[in-house]
């Protein structure tokens, strides 16, 4: 489902203290005692959020999706449609989201054999969420009038996507340091740390997208990678095919012939040097020409060294042990706590008697994937310009 994301938040209403706690359910579960602010708000404050067990959370808030309902949908009942579509809660939530109003179609509450018309406007009002990611701070490199650099900490997105909002790189600068409205110029992945280059005006934006859609801008990343990585540079011209329902990517041989076999995937294009190697492990200068998803990680297994805690393109003959050593003790992490371990407290949050998650902190789904992966952009380049990040504490041998 293609979703727009309205930025709307709400605040509760407190309920009278002599209301009885039936009441109080059926008073919150209506939508019109849930005060809307308006969109211009801030993203986050630093209030927002609550720190647990070496984990930022984010304090539960309400929340509007927007959707319009496509061909797929039309001649579906608001509740088959949100059922079908959306399996993350039971039926029985959606027929009382409905109900309630918290589901609404036009801005209009429906019944809940309402059948959605094509192109109708459908909200979804929800107490929302978050994942939560490592305590590392959003290190500011450099900071300009028209463009801002930081050391993104592994775990952390960069912008609003999926389920994350607040616990953005954008976010936490809108609470920490009140930078305004931001653009970041280029993405790294969840789990991928290092330099992230943000323009602070449009045209500054501009400026940047234009030399990277030119072809004008190198990238480097370092990456430690299991075995001894051959010495001399490796060119890696391999095509990468991404498979969205599994969320990653395979890599094949470009120059690869045969009338039987048919070459898949874009174009890609990355060079490897080796900086050092103890024998078990690789520190590996990488330098990627184009940009596809994982590019990188799919490359660098396609060379049969693939990252050392990578849990996606880690080679199924690497040792059980050595994988989970690599994936969740490096000797610079520190232990965290599981976030189920969270006991609840009124002072954290107010208790949504709707909401599916509450009164847990984390979303209902929520797997641990809190490690960091060893791999860090070092520096970006391009005409009259050049950003750099230090290297990560995994980065020596």
């Amino acid at each position: 489902m293609k979703r727009k994301l309205q930025d709307v938040d709400a605040v509760e209403k407190p309920a009278s203290s002599s209301t009885s706690s039936s009441n109080i359910a059926t008073s919150i579960m209506n939508t019109t005692d849930i005060v809307l602010q308006t969109s211009s708000l801030k993203l986050s404050e630093k209030q927002d959020y609550i720190f647990h067990g070496g984990r930022r959370h984010v304090r539960p808030y309400y929340f509007e999706f927007i959707s319009h309902v496509n061909k797929r949908w039309t001649g579906k009942t608001i509740v088959d449609l949100f059922a079908d579509e959306f399996k993350g809660r039971q039926r029985d939530y959606y027929v009382g989201a409905v109900k309630s109003g918290r589901i609404k179609v036009d801005g209009e509450t429906v019944p809940v054999s309402y059948i959605v018309k094509s192109s109708q406007r459908i909200t979804h009002f929800v107490h929302r969420h978050e994942p939560p990611v490592m305590t590392d701070d959003v290190e500011i490199l450099v900071n300009e009038p028209d463009v801002v650099t930081v050391c993104k900490p592994a775990s952390i997105p960069v912008h609003p996507c999926g389920q994350y909002r607040k616990n953005t790189v954008v976010g936490i600068l809108d609470a920490e340091h009140d930078l305004g409205t931001l653009f970041p110029i280029h993405r790294l992945d969840r789990l991928v740390s290092g330099l992230l280059i943000i323009a602070r005006t449009a045209a500054k934006a501009d400026f940047f997208r234009q030399q990277i859609e030119g072809g004008m801008v190198k990238k480097r990343y370092i990456a430690k990678v299991i075995g001894v990585f051959p010495e001399d540079e490796k060119v890696v011209d391999a095509n990468i095919n991404y498979n969205g329902s599994e969320g990653r990517s395979t890599a094949e041989d470009a120059n690869s012939s045969g009338d039987d076999k048919k070459i898949k995937g874009k174009p890609a294009c990355t060079k490897f040097t080796r900086i050092d190697t103890n024998g078990t492990h690789s520190l590996v200068l990488c330098e990627p020409v184009t940009g596809r998803t994982h590019q990188i990680r799919v490359h660098l297994q396609y060379t049969g060294h693939p990252i050392g805690n990578d849990p996606l393109y880690l080679n199924q003959d690497v040792d059980d042990l050595k994988t989970k050593i690599a994936k969740r003790i490096n000797a610079d992490e520190k232990r965290m706590i599981s976030p189920d371990d969270y006991v609840y407290s009124s002072e954290d949050f107010s208790i949504d008697p709707m909401c599916t998650n509450c009164p847990k902190l984390i979303p209902q789904g929520y797997e641990e994937h809190d490690e960091a992966l060893w791999l860090h952009c070092v520096q970006y380049s391009g005409t009259g310009w050049e950003y750099e990040c230090p290297y990560p504490s995994w980065a020596s041998l």
